[in-house]
């Protein structure tokens, strides 16, 4: 079972490249169809510098070019078959567009016990910079993890 000791685990940091065909892949794949993400015209008159991502991207960006996409759970134990999907989270801090190159560094910020132990909830923030080195987002996520 995972306990308070994990908070502050930190885990190999992920890097990413907003490649324009991957996201069209992931737009086509959720249904959307708003101009400003997929045509640079588009994006250029919505004031954005090139093509920008939708929020939900950045968590897609970390599991796909993540080199140990099981770290998380192998670090602290976890059995996959016990996971659930809690919640997740993004603030921006400036937009991420394609041509950005993205460095995802993941914390472990929270462990947290419910129903009497049966449920360990685990908060894994992810601090997102670009190769300027702007921190342009961060993330959240909340694993739940049913204890035996």
């Amino acid at each position: 079972m995972v306990d308070q000791s994990a908070v502050g685990h930190r885990f190999t940091p992920v890097t990413a490249h907003v490649e324009p065909g991957r996201l069209r892949y992931f737009l086509d794949t959720l249904g959307e169809r708003n101009p400003v993400y997929r045509d640079a015209a588009a994006a250029r008159t919505d004031g954005f510098a090139a093509i920008p991502v939708p929020p939900t991207y950045l968590f897609c960006l970390e599991m796909l070019d993540n080199e140990k996409p099981f770290e998380f759970l192998t670090a602290l134990d976890i059995d996959l078959g016990r996971v659930l999907h809690g919640e997740q989270s993004f603030v921006y801090h400036t937009p991420v567009v394609v041509g950005d190159t993205l460095t995802f560094s993941p914390r472990v910020t929270s462990v947290t016990d419910k129903k009497g132990g049966a449920l360990t909830l685990i908060v894994v923030e992810t601090a997102v910079t670009n190769q300027n080195g702007v921190h342009v987002a961060d993330t959240a996520r909340t694993v739940v993890v049913r204890n035996g």
